[in-house]
C-alpha cells in the first residue's frame, strides 16, 4: 500500500498553451515592426463543481498552476487528495474532483483576504493560523555558491526575453536550477512550482526559491508552506514580508544582482568565504 501511495499521481490532462503571439507594431520613428506578446488567459477552478476562483495566467502549466494553488491555500494537503485535474480552454476551466471531499470548504471560502499579488491575488481560510505549525531548517549558504546560482539564472527567463510581461520564479539548489517557471503574476509561478513539487514529493528543506519579483507578505507565506528555508530575489523587499520572514525564520535575499545582495533576515546562515571585487 505504501509503496502504491509513493506512486501515485492523480489522472491529469496536459493542457499547456503558447505562452507569446506575433502581432504587428510601430516603434517610435514610426516603423512597422513584427514582434511578440506575451498571453494572458482566465483560468477558472471549480472543485468538485464548487468554483473558487478565476485565476488570470500564461497558461503554460495550467495543471501544476491548480494544485500549487489549492495546496498554498489549504483546500489540500497531499497529492493523493486529488483524484483529476481536466484543463479545457474552449471553456477556460480547471476542473478538480476530489478522492473525498473538502473539510469545510464553504467556511474556508467565506474568509478572504485580497493581497499585493499581481492581479490582486486572494488567501482563503485561516492561512496565518497554519503558519505557527511550520518548522523548517536552519540553512547554510556560501556565498561563492550563491553568485555562480545567480550567474546561472540569467540563462533562464524565456518568456521575458520574448515578449515581457512575466514574473518568473525558480526552485534551486545549491547553485542549480531545479525548475524555472513563467507566469504573468509571480504567485502564479510560485504556485506551479509548489505543485510540481507535492506531485513529484520534493522536499524544499535543502532548496532556494528564486523570484523577479517583490518579496511580499504573500511570497514569504507561499515559500514557508513549501518548506524552503531561502528566499531571494532581483526586487525589494516589503516591511511585512521581512518582519513574517523573521518570524518564520527564512533567509530573506533582496536586490540580489551581480555581485550584489542585501539579507534582510538570516544573515547568520550566509558563509561569507568570495568578497566580490572592487
Amino acid at each position: 500500500m505504501n509503496k502504491e501511495l509513493n506512486n501515485y499521481r492523480p489522472k491529469m490532462t496536459n493542457a499547456g498553451i503558447e505562452s507569446s503571439f506575433p502581432v504587428s507594431v510601430m516603434d517610435e520613428s514610426g516603423n512597422a515592426k513584427k514582434t511578440h506578446i506575451t498571453g494572458e488567459r482566465p483560468l477558472i477552478i471549480y472543485v468538485d463543481k464548487q468554483e473558487i476562483v478565476t485565476l488570470m495566467t500564461l497558461g503554460k502549466n495550467p495543471e501544476l498552476l491548480v494544485l500549487g494553488y489549492l495546496q498554498n491555500q489549504g483546500f489540500i494537503k497531499n497529492i493523493e487528495d486529488i483524484k483529476e485535474i481536466h484543463v479545457d480552454w474552449e471553456v477556460d476551466s480547471a476542473i478538480v474532483v476530489t478522492n473525498s471531499r473538502i473539510d469545510n470548504l464553504e467556511e474556508k471560502l467565506s474568509k478572504r483576504t485580497v493581497t499585493s499579488g499581481c492581479g490582486q491575488g486572494t488567501v482563503f481560510g485561516n492561512i496565518m493560523e497554519d503558519l505557527e505549525n511550520i518548522k523548517l531548517p536552519k540553512p547554510n549558504l556560501l556565498q561563492s555558491s550563491f553568485y555562480e546560482l545567480l550567474y546561472n539564472i540569467k540563462k533562464y527567463n524565456d518568456v521575458y526575453k520574448k515578449s515581457g510581461a512575466v514574473h518568473g520564479c525558480a526552485l534551486c539548489k545549491s547553485d542549480n536550477i531545479e525548475i524555472f517557471i513563467e507566469d504573468v503574476g509571480r504567485h502564479n509561478a510560485t504556485d506551479a512550482i509548489a505543485g510540481h513539487m507535492l506531485l513529484e514529493k520534493i522536499e524544499g528543506g535543502d532548496k532556494l526559491f528564486y523570484t523577479t519579483g517583490r518579496l511580499t507578505s504573500e511570497m514569504v507565506i507561499k515559500v514557508a508552506q513549501m518548506g524552503i528555508p531561502i528566499l531571494f530575489s532581483r526586487a525589494g523587499i516589503t516591511q511585512m514580508g521581512m518582519e513574517l520572514s523573521k518570524k518564520m525564520g527564512i533567509t530573506t535575499i533582496a536586490r540580489a544582482g551581480g555581485k550584489h545582495f542585501l539579507i534582510y533576515n538570516g544573515s547568520d546562515t550566509i558563509i561569507l568565504d568570495k568578497k566580490p571585487k572592487k
